[in-house]
């Protein structure tokens, strides 16, 4: 993987946003604890004091374990993909496999488990090619993005009790049109393709 410029190799528009962003200073915890505990997530009230103004504010955060995303690609250049019907927006999503990575769980550990599960395939090659953080005014976790190659279907799916899901295999050259015409609008699905299309330019038109 390439490392980042030091400060001092970037363009002098890039340095000024650099020291710019310095400047901001953390906002210190005085108060810390939790409001309310649920199934995959718990809500934690923190009282804080801004630097610039002194003055305390309460700002809620929402905890939940760290979350792992699998694009599993073919050998003819097929992705693995899902649909199940979200809660939250009331509608049948198209998605990639993913879910929580479980108290004890690597995050790698917790792709080929939900691989597994969700789709009944697994895969012999795992490349990590990304990690996000979902939403850092509210979440305090990260999402993990796996490329799973070398894949093979050797069971049917075993989906939890609160998941109805159906497999479909979506050609990798179709997935930009996809997320433009907005039949991807998963968040974090357009993020893992992102990495992948960012780390394979060639394959948004040659796959």
């Amino acid at each position: 993987m390439k490392s980042f410029l030091p400060v001092t190799g970037l363009p002098a528009a890039g340095r000024h946003c650099k020291r710019r962003n310095q400047m901001i200073k953390p906002w210190p915890c005085i108060r810390s604890g939790p409001s309310q505990s649920f199934r995959v997530f718990s809500v934690r009230t923190d009282t804080t004091l801004s630097p610039r103004t002194g003055r305390e504010h309460n700002f809620y955060v929402i905890e939940s374990r760290d979350w792992i995303n699998v694009i599993p690609l073919t050998d003819d250049h097929q992705v693995v993909m899902i649909r199940q019907y979200r809660h939250g927006s009331r509608e049948v999503t198209l998605e990639i496999p993913g879910g929580l990575v479980d108290p004890g769980d690597t995050p790698e550990k917790a792709a080929a488990r939900e691989l597994l599960e969700e789709t009944g395939f697994q895969a012999k090659e795992w490349t990590k090619i990304g990690v996000v953080n979902p939403n850092p005014a509210l979440f305090n976790n990260r999402c993990y993005t796996f490329l799973a190659q070398d894949i093979k279907k050797v069971a049917a799916p075993t989906p939890d009790q609160t998941e109805d899901i159906e497999v479909a295999l979506i050609p990798l050259t179709d997935i930009p049109k996809l997320i433009l015409k907005g039949e991807i609008d998963h968040a974090m699905v357009i993020t893992a393709f992102s990495y992948y299309f960012l780390r394979h330019p060639k394959e948004l038109t040659n796959p």
